[in-house]
């Protein structure tokens, strides 16, 4: 088992940043990567930044590149998200999730971003 805690959401005029992070603990040698999701209602969740845990090669999805980074840190037990240029459009609930072969299992319990116009 893996046990994923986010925090760092919050309230964020459009322009500004926020770094959410996420802290593993568990079986976390048996995770091969970990993710960035978001979800707003009615909507499905979006995949928007991937980290390899491993080597530490990073994705993003078209929507946030340039803007978010993610990053992890050496002890491989906290996963980090920059999000920087907010937008409204960025506005829901990101989760974090960890990966165990291609599959993500363990997930976190959300946390709200707001971005206000």
């Amino acid at each position: 088992q893996v046990q994923l805690v986010e925090s760092g959401g919050g309230l964020v005029q459009a322009g500004g940043s926020l770094r959410l992070s996420c802290a593993a603990s568990g079986r976390t040698f048996s995770t091969s990567g970990m993710g960035w999701f978001r979800q707003v209602p009615g909507k499905e969740r979006e995949l928007v930044a991937d980290i390899n845990w491993n080597i530490g090669r990073t994705w993003y999805a078209d929507s946030v590149k340039g803007r978010f980074t993610a990053s992890r840190d050496n002890a491989k037990t906290t996963l980090y998200l920059q999000m920087n240029s907010l937008k409204p459009e960025d506005t829901a609930v990101y989760s974090c999730a960890a990966a165990v072969g291609s599959k993500y299992i363990y997930w976190g319990q959300g946390t709200q971003v707001t971005v206000s116009s």
